[in-house]
């Protein structure tokens, strides 16, 4: 489950990490994640279809505005557009989606951003660090996405769960 980045930043952010040499570019669209891959077996999509549905109509659309780098080295060899805004936004909904037939346990804190750049040579991280320090884009969020990851290797946007909770935006 991921936040969509809607155009033009999308295609924008992801001829970057192509830039950048990352080997994942091509397959990996560019989105916030708010639960990372999770196997579902067929029998239980309905039950977590439904799950996702529920989750969305207790969320209204919140704002997210992405500004400048960040990285998570040396944990991980990782370059990111960071969220001056819609952070918590993020992981409210993350937190949600966690619960019931999604209950997983994360390996790391979670933490919403952007990939730019993930297993490339220091000095493409550094590049990537560099490059997009003044990145600016600002967006709403109104759904969040099921991705499926195919035989293939790429993944794909299946399936949009619209936020249509009442209330404040977070």
């Amino acid at each position: 489950m991921a936040v969509p980045i809607p155009e033009p930043y999308g295609s924008e952010l992801q001829d970057w990490r192509r830039a950048f040499g990352d080997p994942l570019a091509d397959a990996i669209p560019a989105h916030i994640t708010l639960l990372p891959p999770t196997e579902i077996d067929d029998a239980d999509r309905s039950i977590v279809h439904t799950h996702l549905k529920e989750i969305a109509s207790r969320f209204a659309p919140f704002r997210v505005h992405l500004r400048g780098t960040a990285t998570f080295l040396p944990v991980s060899p990782v370059v990111f557009v960071a969220l001056a805004q819609g952070i918590s936004g993020c992981e409210r909904l993350s937190q949600a989606i966690r619960t019931g037939p999604l209950d997983v346990e994360l390996s790391f804190p979670y933490h919403p951003h952007v990939t730019v750049a993930h297993h490339v040579s220091e000095e493409a991280m550094d590049n990537a660090f560099d490059t997009l320090a003044g990145y600016d884009a600002g967006f709403d969020v109104s759904a969040f996405s099921l991705y499926e990851h195919g035989a293939d290797g790429f993944w794909r946007r299946e399936r949009d769960f619209e936020l249509t909770g009442k209330g404040t935006r977070v």
